[in-house]
């Protein structure tokens, strides 16, 4: 049981997604307007400001709550007895809610509308696959650091979503908060709604098998 009053963890949560998914959506926002219709260009303004925010909000947060700013990493924890189920729900709730906040604040910050569906495609046998295996390498890296070299955390996950944005397909949303409130921006960034089950069922299958195999090769946190 966490040392820390659940209302500051649940803070920690709720602001920690919502600075992520502002700055997803934010530089997604920023890439594509300076690029010039190079969606390379786009897609690399959007992938060193995320790794490099995740690596402060985990830096910041992660004494706090855990700095898990996804449902699937709380539910793995929960798995190992690190989180009841009150507290993985309320995780869980608590990211989404911040996630979607994020959302508004970069559209509010590039001028635009602030309630948006996206029209963004992302689906097919590809995509899915790339989803599993982009949120089984994120909870391998999660849990293969927490137990070698826990504080290495930080940057091991921003750099693993560095590289993911680039080495998968789906451009590793690995998240399903993420890919709920990405649905909600028609700006680079954005999945179309009708095409979030697919790559929250494949997030849920990755990190799952992560889970299993982690608590293989790492049978025990340290102490």
């Amino acid at each position: 049981m966490s040392a820390v009053s659940l209302s500051r963890r649940l803070a920690a949560e709720g602001l920690g997604s919502a600075f992520l998914l502002a700055t997803v959506v934010g530089s997604g926002i920023m890439g594509a307007n300076l690029a010039g219709g190079n969606v390379a260009i786009a897609l690399l303004g959007n992938t060193i400001p995320t790794g490099a925010m995740l690596v402060v909000l985990i830096l910041i947060f992660g004494p706090i709550s855990g700095a898990h700013f996804n449902p699937v990493v709380s539910a793995a924890f929960a798995i190992r007895g690190q989180l009841s189920l009150k507290e993985l729900l309320a995780y869980s709730l608590v990211q989404l809610a911040g996630a979607i906040l994020g959302v508004w604040v970069a559209h509010g910050m590039f001028d635009l509308a602030i309630i948006q569906t996206s029209t963004h495609i992302r689906t097919g046998n590809a995509q899915w696959f790339a989803e599993g295996i982009a949120t089984f390498g994120l909870l391998v890296t999660i849990f293969g650091c927490v137990a070698t070299a826990s504080k290495s955390v930080p940057y091991a996950v921003g750099l693993y979503i560095t590289a993911a944005y680039w080495f998968t397909a789906s451009t590793s949303f690995a998240n399903p908060a993420v890919t709920i409130a990405r649905s909600l921006t028609d700006t680079f960034s954005g999945i179309a709604p009708v095409n979030v089950l697919g790559f929250i069922v494949a997030q849920g299958i990755g990190a799952g098998l992560a889970t299993f195999g982690s608590s293989m090769i790492w049978p025990k946190e340290p102490t």
